[in-house]
């Protein structure tokens, strides 16, 4: 065993040992053919904080990310926590580093639009139930509004900005590409502006869809 491997079975055992002490107990679930978020592998005790591993400081508005104190052999990047305090998905197993991990708070199905490429007249294009086809269904992931709006077209003295919003989600719901649709447990519905791929999983730009 090299020595970096040593090294992380101890944090890891670290870990085991304050999250039974200052934890509770979590279903770990991996995306599978039964979706999202999957079955339950097993159960750990698991201990959630916010900036610090000091639990000196609380979370904050607008911050979807916490550390969490467990167990981390068998767990994968993408792998969701689903227990007392809500369903959260794994962003992150760095070597040696604190395992990081997304509040999920909206529950979201995934459409992709799809495009009428033949000659001549065509019917309407835009995004109705005929031809929105869902790739990815009962996706936990984290919704919260964006830091900008955009005027509407019509521009009107009373007219508020369009809201925007930032979505984080693992990398397994995807690929994820630009104009896709994205529709929450609430009957919102987003168009996706900017999907960026990162070794976090998916941060996504999206407008709020007006139709």
């Amino acid at each position: 065993m090299t020595n970096q491997a040593l090294i992380q079975s101890k944090v890891w055992r670290g870990y085991a040992q304050a999250a039974r002490r200052l934890g509770t107990m979590f279903d770990i679930r991996r995306p599978d053919d039964t979706g999202f978020p999957g079955s339950v592998l097993f159960s750990r005790f698991v201990s959630l904080n916010a900036e610090d591993m000091k639990y000196g400081k609380p979370n904050k508005y607008g911050k979807p990310t916490w550390y969490a104190l467990v167990d981390g052999n068998g767990l994968l990047a993408g792998d969701y926590l689903v227990g007392p305090q809500g369903t959260f998905f794994i962003a992150a197993l760095q070597p040696l580093l604190p395992i990081l991990v997304v509040e999920c708070n909206r529950t979201v199905t995934l459409s992709r639009v799809q495009t009428d490429n033949t000659v001549g007249a065509q019917g309407y294009s835009g995004m109705t139930s005929e031809n929105e086809t869902p790739f990815a269904s009962g996706v936990p992931c984290s919704i919260l509004q964006g830091t900008k709006g955009e005027k509407n077209d019509a521009g009107l003295p009373a007219d508020t900005r369009l809201p925007w919003w930032t979505i984080l989600m693992p990398a397994s719901a995807g690929p994820v590409v630009y104009g896709d649709l994205i529709a929450d447990d609430l009957g919102r519905r987003y168009v996706v502006s900017s999907p960026e791929l990162t070794d976090l999983g998916y941060r996504i730009t999206a407008s709020m869809a007006t139709v």
